[in-house]
């Protein structure tokens, strides 16, 4: 009998199981989100509504996400996460079917839609912080820059391909069918992610209740000068970037690109930007990375400033390229340091501090949006937006921590999966070596539920 060779692993050794479901689980769900959000302003445009109507749908989802997250991330750190991601997805499923359906049979309702755009927000902010805990979770120290590196590639990969399917579908067919395929996505990423092992997870003691679980994660935030002080910083990104394009940009699309066909192919631009972005930080580790993330965050101006122009959609595509792409180096630098720094058993609470601090202005900024058009114009208002993103992040450049800390390529015990420091003052880590990805929220880069 002769001897076989074992055929070679088709795979990285760092590719388990768990990042197997959580990044295809991710594909699918982008693939629908994207096309949904698109869906939804023209859904409330179709209907009749106006620049402030489309605000305050869009508010709609992103306030009870801000209601919520703190409880979302507090709970994801006492139940295993994965339950709590397919509860959500769940929620997502139910609200986005009975949207299609409301759009669908026509005349929709104004509060109607921002009630199940609302059960929308409710679901992403359980999700958000259970899902970045989770993939945090999945990963070892060494490789946790390539995979998360990766999953955001797969999953902007998927945002490319939503965005362009999702405008064409919207004006092939109208927003109601791209919100009926969102429910699908979701009824499918729900499925996968019900296999997720949790078994590595160690079983976390009985605490001393919700709030002392919540203050516990508060003075993880507040001890860390580099991560309060994005997290303000992104405070205002998000939300400036949350009303250029939730609000100006589908009205400057209808009125001077073309529609949704176009504003789709601009959001998918900025989707093979972030692709482009984690190929490069699949091989390149920056020392100080929060340093050259933050640096790579004042190119997200250039849509504010391109909109209120407004170029023609060649150059709006770029100008999106570019950002997506710079955004994404953020993106992945800010994800490992969370991993480095951060101990397993808090990840999700501090995850949830970081979505809350990032989007708790975007309520507000969504919902002003029409009525700021109106008083100070739509170019003065998206100029403004461009000039407040430069100058929190020349702020932010102002703290000793965010230039410093440097990624760490040696492990240390008892802190998660990964390389994480003992406790202590972000100062005492500055002469070790360190690295990050993004979010959503802050960005609006991390994974919809």
């Amino acid at each position: 009998m002769t001897s076989r060779t074992p055929l070679p692993r088709r795979r990285p050794e760092w590719v388990g199981r768990n990042y197997s479901l959580l990044t295809a689980a991710a594909i699918v769900t982008n693939l629908g989100t994207h096309g949904a959000l698109i869906a939804a302003a023209f859904a409330v445009l179709e209907s009749g509504g106006d620049g402030g109507d489309v605000g305050l749908v869009a508010a709609a989802r992103t306030l009870p996400l801000v209601l919520f997250l703190l409880i979302g991330g507090a709970i994801a750190d006492r139940l295993p996460r994965h339950r709590v991601m397919v509860a959500a997805n769940a929620l997502n499923c139910v609200s986005q079917a009975a949207f299609a359906a409301l759009v669908l049979a026509g005349d929709p309702q104004l509060w109607q839609m921002m009630l199940l755009t609302a059960l929308c927000g409710t679901g992403q902010a359980f999700f958000n912080p259970a899902a970045e805990g989770m993939l945090m979770s999945t990963v070892d120290g060494e490789h946790a820059g390539r995979a998360f590196a990766l999953f955001r590639m797969a999953m902007h990969g998927a945002g490319i391909g939503g965005a362009a399917l999702g405008g064409a579908m919207i004006a092939a067919v109208g927003p109601g069918w791209v919100l009926a395929v969102d429910a699908a996505a979701f009824a499918v990423a729900g499925a996968l992610r019900a296999f997720l092992d949790v078994g590595h997870i160690p079983e976390r003691a009985p605490g001393d209740g919700l709030l002392a679980d919540l203050r516990d994660g508060w003075r993880e935030v507040t001890g860390r000068p580099w991560l309060w002080s994005i997290v303000a910083q992104f405070s205002v990104v998000v939300a400036v970037v949350g009303a250029a394009d939730a609000v100006y940009g589908p009205l400057v699309a209808e009125e001077s690109l073309g529609g949704a066909r176009p504003w789709g192919l601009a959001l998918a631009a900025f989707g093979a930007g972030t692709l482009g972005g984690a190929l490069l930080m699949m091989r390149w580790k920056p020392r100080r990375m929060l340093l050259v993330g933050t640096l790579c965050v004042f190119p997200l101006a250039l849509p504010s400033a391109a909109l209120a122009v407004p170029v023609q959609i060649g150059a709006l595509i770029v100008v999106m390229f570019v950002s997506g792409a710079a955004i994404e180096v953020f993106g992945v630098a800010w994800m490992t340091a969370l991993h480095q720094e951060i101990p397993e058993e808090k990840l999700s609470r501090v995850c949830a501090y970081d979505w809350f601090g990032s989007t708790a202005m975007l309520p507000l900024s969504t919902a002003l949006a029409g009525p700021a058009e109106s008083f100070f114009g739509r170019e003065t208002a998206l100029w403004g937006c461009a000039v407040l993103i430069v100058l929190v992040t020349a702020l932010v450049l102002l703290v000793p921590d965010v230039r410093n800390l440097t990624r760490r390529t040696k492990h240390v015990a008892g802190h998660g999966p990964g390389p994480a420091p003992a406790a202590g003052t972000a100062t005492e880590l500055h002469t070790q070596e360190t690295m990050y990805p993004a979010p959503a929220p802050a960005t609006p880069a991390a994974e919809d539920p």
